[in-house]
């Protein structure tokens, strides 16, 4: 909690898509736990369906979205006030490293194809490109859509939010964003990432990267690692959620299965790691 009003101070004045915060409180006697008060924004958050307010307007909130995540990567992170929020160098050698090391506290089953996954993003580790402002978690249900479709008015819940490679935000949102070029099973193993933005009138994911290549300038040649780090660490996640159902630790029948939802993401990064050979 005042980790993420630390990024938001630091950040509004930079990015006014990120809310101003007024207060951090971090004496959990006062409402029972550690809070902070922030500006209210109003507007539209896409999750499964499109808003009645936004109908029509896909390939607004489209390039909308994209050019929030462009205008986010090109802030000066050298300011005194945002440099101090993150660590860029080593960032994706961390980001490999951690998120298999959680995986490996998660582990309720053996995955060989995960084991080769892990070797691969050891191994493949790309160069990174010049540290910027990373959100960590850039989605459309992450993100406050103006009524007009034409403008994001708010980008939420930057807890994970630090100083990075960019192109790791653009590979996890990704993740979200072009499912259906994947080729997901119909079996349901894979239903964990929303398919509203392969529905007709959203920008595929060639039209994505073209918009954000043109409008950054950046070379996009190892993107297909960062979309597979993505998906790596869904995988995980997923699987720290259902290893607390296994071990009883809640009985929240929503996460029953979702042990298949991992199995369904580690064969995703399996399949498109042995492309990349």
């Amino acid at each position: 909690m005042a980790r993420e009003y630390k990024v938001l101070h630091a950040l509004h004045p930079h990015f006014p898509e990120a809310p101003a915060v007024y207060l951090v409180c971090e004496d959990p006697a006062v409402i029972g736990a550690p809070f902070f008060l922030m500006e209210r924004r109003s507007g539209q958050v896409i999750r499964d369906d499109i808003p009645p307010a936004l109908a029509g307007r896909e390939r607004n909130i489209s390039e909308a979205f994209i050019d929030c995540l462009v205008r986010l990567h090109s802030i000066d992170v050298t300011e005194p006030t945002l440099a101090a929020l993150g660590k860029p160098a080593g960032f994706l050698e961390r980001q490999v490293k951690g998120w298999s090391d959680r995986w490996l506290r998660a582990k309720t089953h053996e995955l060989p194809q995960m084991d080769q996954v892990i070797q691969w993003l050891q191994e493949g580790l790309p160069p990174s490109s010049a540290p910027t402002m990373v959100h960590n978690d850039y989605k459309l249900d992450n993100v406050m859509m103006r009524d007009t479709g034409d403008r994001v008015e708010a980008v939420l819940d930057w807890e994970m939010a630090t100083l990075g490679d960019p192109l790791s935000d653009v590979g996890l949102t990704l993740c979200y964003w072009a499912w259906a070029s994947r080729a997901a099973p119909t079996d349901g193993s894979r239903d964990v990432i929303p398919i509203l933005t392969a529905q007709p009138g959203w920008y595929t994911r060639d039209e994505f990267l073209h918009r954000y290549a043109t409008r950054t300038g950046r070379d996009l040649s190892h993107i297909e690692y960062h979309e597979i780090l993505g998906i790596f660490k869904l995988a995980v996640i997923l699987q720290q959620i259902f290893y607390r159902f296994h071990v009883g630790q809640t009985g929240d029948e929503r996460f029953r299965h979702f042990d298949r939802r991992v199995q369904g993401l580690v064969q995703l990064c399996a399949e498109l790691v042995g492309r990349q050979a």
